[in-house]
């Protein structure tokens, strides 16, 4: 089906690249920023629903609904996601999405999203927004831990909010998947015009992790793989990867040295990092600051200090899907 035609009722398909044509970072995350302290409040979003599908390759589904009770935000939103592991050993994506876009008026369907692509360009996003309040102003080193589908998302939206960044190195477990990656970020920044920035790929994450002025991690490891004490003062360290409490990218001693934020409440109950630590007595939730919503309305203030270190934990939630999935809809409408 052609990107942006409408199925049956009037409901239109939005594929992968419509959206990065969409709701590319330039605009989702202003966008962000300005929606999410008036329009969170107004959003119900029940806990997302995980359902173990094959527990020896920790495959699941998860169901994320959410409506909101504003007129200026007339949507109900259901994502429904995939994760398999196990499938990137195989070639094949390990998260799939479908994201379905209901008016709150009529209950008409009024949009059929891919929902991978909405996943990635929302979570990058979240990622990005918070680092525009958390990473050093004069950040120019990024450390992407990982080299999956989010990592180039990932990086074009924190170079985004921080175009200072001029070196971007690449650790992933399967050296030539960061070899990859580096390739196509490369060819990629031939076809732009004045930009000058290094990528590059190392084998040994931790002989890097003390130069990383942000340090952005997208893995499934259910492992720590940043050390805190490695960080240098004033990083940035972004956690995407987890959303369980048996997974785990860092260790207690990043969450112990740095200044933690969540994207919302929920990330307290699901992200390993956190949840074990607060098992282990590390920190408390106490010691979370707040939220990304607290950051965006200044409720609460970012980074305080050059020499601070701040520490970012994103589960994801239905209402940046929400707010993402209006923005497309709302900007395919307004262009046709």
């Amino acid at each position: 089906m052609a990107a942006g035609a409408t199925i049956g009722g009037g409901c239109t398909y939005l594929d992968a690249s419509s959206l990065r044509s969409l709701i590319p970072p330039s605009s989702l995350i202003p966008h962000f920023l300005s929606s999410l302290p008036s329009h969170a409040p107004v959003v119900t979003s029940p806990v997302r629903q995980s359902f173990p599908i094959d527990p020896s390759t920790s495959s699941s589904l998860l169901l994320m609904p959410s409506w909101s009770s504003s007129l200026l935000l007339p949507y109900i939103g259901v994502k429904m996601v995939t994760s398999f592991p196990h499938n990137t050993s195989f070639g094949l994506p390990g998260i799939s999405a479908s994201y379905v876009l209901f008016s709150s008026s009529t209950g008409a369907a009024l949009a059929a999203i891919d929902g991978t692509e909405l996943t990635l360009l929302r979570t990058s996003a979240v990622s990005a927004l918070a680092a525009r309040f958390l990473a050093r102003d004069d950040a120019c080193v990024l450390v992407m831990v990982g080299a999956g589908a989010l990592a180039p998302y990932l990086i074009r939206a924190h170079r985004f909010v921080r175009p200072g960044i001029e070196r971007v190195i690449i650790w992933n477990r399967s050296a030539s998947k960061a070899r990859d990656l580096v390739k196509r970020l490369k060819e990629e920044e031939e076809e732009k015009e004045g930009r000058n920035v290094v990528f590059e790929h190392v084998e040994i994450l931790d002989t890097v992790l003390g130069i990383g002025d942000v340090v952005s991690c997208a893995t499934s490891s259910h492992d720590p793989i940043v050390k805190g004490g490695r960080l240098k003062p004033g990083a940035h360290l972004d956690l995407v990867g987890s959303f369980s409490p048996t997974m785990r990218e860092c260790d207690d001693d990043a969450l112990v040295r740095g200044r933690v934020f969540v994207d919302f409440e929920p990330a307290m109950a699901e992200a390993g990092e956190l949840v074990g630590a607060f098992e282990r007595g590390a920190i408390s939730r106490k010691d979370v600051v707040g939220t990304l919503v607290d950051l965006a309305s200044g409720v609460k203030v970012g980074r305080r200090s050059l020499e601070e270190i701040t520490v970012f934990k994103s589960v994801g939630t239905a209402v940046v899907d929400l707010l993402a999935g209006q923005l497309a809809y709302e900007t395919h409408i307004r262009s046709n």
